[in-house]
């Protein structure tokens, strides 16, 4: 979220990721549709089996034969790269979905007693209960609206709070974001000469500040958007266009939200390379000032870095680990997205270099973090720099009313990538996920059920 400060006054806005509530409700089934989403069912049950063979010739050959002579119909089959065992023999792993409507059946036992001389291992995946997460990204419709604040609902101590103009005009681009269906292009804003001033008022203070402070990914696809997308002080960029941009580059994209999310439902977005992005611009009294994540923070600080792979797979790699994750370890993942996506730091030729949004969209935090003088930021504290660790950050607490007390360092983005890779791997998770770029779906590797996590989605069904 964006920290947008004046030099003399430490003003806090809130996270953009909210704790969440782990309320319960029943199981159900969901399908994922090309239109909106509906309820449905799968008519024929599948199974999921884990088969580990033998580098030889013909070996898949010879367990796929037993599949038809017990006519069992294959749905889905995956193999895994090939791995030596302890004793430096190459094995293969296949993962095969076939339909049959019971582990059980006499069909099924006689397949596991045939495959037991031709395999290593072969085992029946079992169903696995989880919370509920997206399978397609027809189902980010589900959750988009879900928000924990939205629209034109400001507390007491926001700027525009007496405003019914600004109200108004929050509640009209609420609705926007709240109309949106994810097959749709994003509808396109008239930005108010007020909004563009405000906007500019941003651009003014922050561009040379990011010139000097930003890493210099950021830079170049800050220049490049610039050619592209229509960033400039004159205009507030549409999120269509930045999403056509961005989709060519690294198949990140954009997706409009009226409000904050929760962690979960958030994350759940960067599994499918989306980020939820709000579509209003703060108030136009204090223009560097804002309580809560504005197209100055996203567009400014977050959307330049989605164009960089290394970034957009970091940013990926916690949204797929969250999927179907334990309360416990959402938080760990969010926490690790707040030090990093928001205000991580990394390394530039002995120079502390700014990649996380908080940062880039903050002229006090900004120079505060990175600037080897003093003051800096207004203050003439320093903060501590920690060597990048997720599983250091995922347990680091933090303010959210001053500026940051502690900034973790990558040694590069390619640094930060294959650390969360290395932590989310650790992670307990009750089943192994990817996502399939050319289906917008998220592949699992057995079959689970998927416990629906807020009451109103009662009247979806869930499932794989």
């Amino acid at each position: 979220m964006l920290r947008a400060l004046s030099s003399r006054t430490v003003q806090r806005a809130r996270p953009f990721l909210r704790p969440f509530s782990s309320t319960v409700s029943q199981p159900g089934y969901v399908g994922a549709t090309q239109g909106a989403p509906r309820m449905t069912t799968d008519p024929v049950p599948k199974i999921s089996m884990l088969l580990e063979l033998r580098d030889k010739p013909g070996a898949l050959h010879e367990v796929l034969r037993y599949f038809w002579k017990y006519d069992l119909n294959i749905t889905r089959l995956e193999s895994r790269p090939k791995t030596l065992n302890a004793l430096g023999e190459a094995r293969f792993d296949f993962f095969v979905d076939f339909e049959s409507p019971s582990k059980n059946s006499t069909q099924v036992s006689s397949l596991l007693a045939s495959l037991e001389s031709m395999t290593t291992k072969a085992m029946i995946l079992d169903e696995k209960d989880v919370n509920w997460f997206p399978r397609h990204l027809s189902e980010l419709d589900l959750i988009a609206n879900r928000t924990l604040d939205a629209g034109a609902d400001l507390e007491s101590d926001h700027p525009g709070f007496n405003d019914q103009v600004y109200r108004d005009r929050r509640g009209e681009l609420a609705t926007v974001a709240q109309e949106y269906v994810w097959n749709e292009s994003i509808p396109r804003i008239d930005y108010t000469k007020d909004e563009v001033a405000t906007w500019a008022a941003v651009w003014d203070r922050m561009e040379g500040l990011l010139e000097k402070h930003a890493c210099s990914e950021y830079k170049s696809s800050f220049e490049a958007m610039k050619k592209h997308c229509g960033y400039s002080r004159e205009n507030i960029p549409q999120q269509q266009d930045i999403t056509d941009y961005l989709r060519d580059k690294t198949g990140f994209r954009m997706r409009p939200v009226a409000g904050l999310l929760s962690s979960r439902d958030f994350l759940a977005g960067l599994a499918f390379r989306t980020f939820f992005s709000t579509q209003y611009i703060r108030h136009h009294s204090m223009p560097l000032y804002t309580p809560e994540p504005d197209i100055c923070h996203e567009l400014l600080g977050h959307a330049p870095m989605f164009a960089d792979q290394d970034f957009a797979d970091f940013s990926q790699e916690i949204g797929l680990a969250s999927l179907g994750a334990s309360d416990e370890d959402v938080q760990k993942l969010a926490w690790c997205y707040w030090h990093s996506v928001e205000f991580g730091l990394c390394k530039e030729d002995g120079e502390y270099k700014a990649y996380g949004a908080g940062l880039l969209s903050s002229f006090g935090e900004l120079e505060y973090a990175c600037a080897d003088h003093r003051p800096a930021g207004g203050t003439e504290e320093r903060p501590e720099l920690k060597p990048w660790d997720p599983a250091v950050a995922g347990v680091q607490e933090f303010p959210i009313t001053t500026y940051q007390p502690i900034y973790f360092v990558a040694e590069s983005l390619n640094d930060a990538k294959s650390k969360m890779r290395s932590f989310c791997e650790g992670l307990k998770k009750p089943f192994l996920s990817r996502h399939n770029p050319n289906t917008d779906s998220i592949w699992v590797d057995r079959p689970v059920r998927r416990a629906v996590g807020v009451p109103e989605m009662k009247d979806f069904a869930a499932s794989a």
